[in-house]
């Protein structure tokens, strides 16, 4: 797979963000091949790149979250009978629900995931603003109500992600485990800051790359 950023849609920095990790010494921390040393060394960055995240200032996040909007409509300009999967903001990820409002508005179907057990797959709701919404793992909401349906594109928040499009997420490996067992291979994406980019998550045979990366700073594709 290819980490060129042809479709990189950045602005202009001195120092472009979208390669932190190859200019930055604390991106480059290594992990020991054992599994069980990954998962303590994923635990230890996870809450790293957490604390990292919710230190930004509101007005920055909020800043960074219209820029990753802006580009999820070039990335996916066509959301008319599209199922779209986004997320409810949590410990400081960007908020996508102006946009979810959008893809609605514009004759798509805005999906929220819900969590149905322990160790099993994502299922989706629809939701559009107002309809009711229940407290669920972590307390964020998910649709109270609605048939199960099947998106077309998956928006999945990020911890962390790398330069090969692995997602490091919290730990539970709901997107993982759901990403591998959807029908009809929906497109997947994951969503973040800059900042959160690091040298590698260090791999696992379940983890399953994402088809882009957007953040403030750039979107990528994998080819």
């Amino acid at each position: 797979m290819s980490g060129r950023d042809d479709d990189d849609e950045s602005r202009e920095y001195a120092s472009p963000a979208c390669f932190m990790h190859e200019i930055d010494p604390a991106y480059m921390g290594l992990a020991p091949a054992e599994p069980h040393d990954v998962m303590r060394w994923r635990a230890a960055e996870r809450e790293r790149l957490i604390a990292q995240r919710m230190a930004l200032s509101p007005d920055a996040r909020a800043s960074y979250s219209r820029l990753i909007a802006e580009r999820l409509d070039t990335l996916v300009p066509e959301v008319a009978g599209r199922a779209i999967s986004l997320y409810w903001p949590f410990r400081g990820e960007p908020d996508l629900r102006p946009w979810m409002a959008t893809v609605t508005a514009r004759g798509g179907k805005a999906l929220l995931p819900v969590v149905a057990g322990k160790g099993q797959p994502l299922t989706f709701r629809a939701w559009a603003e107002g309809e009711k919404l229940e407290r669920g793992v972590w307390n964020i909401p998910y649709p109270a109500e609605g048939p199960e349906v099947t998106p077309d594109v998956v928006i999945a928040p990020l911890v962390g992600f790398d330069r090969d499009f692995y997602r490091l997420g919290y730990g539970g490996g709901y997107y993982d485990r759901t990403l591998a067992g959807l029908a009809g291979q929906p497109m997947a994406i994951g969503v973040g800051y800059g900042l959160q980019e690091i040298a590698t998550i260090h791999p696992q045979p379940h983890d399953v790359p994402m088809q882009a990366i957007v953040t403030e700073w750039c979107l990528r594709r994998r080819s």
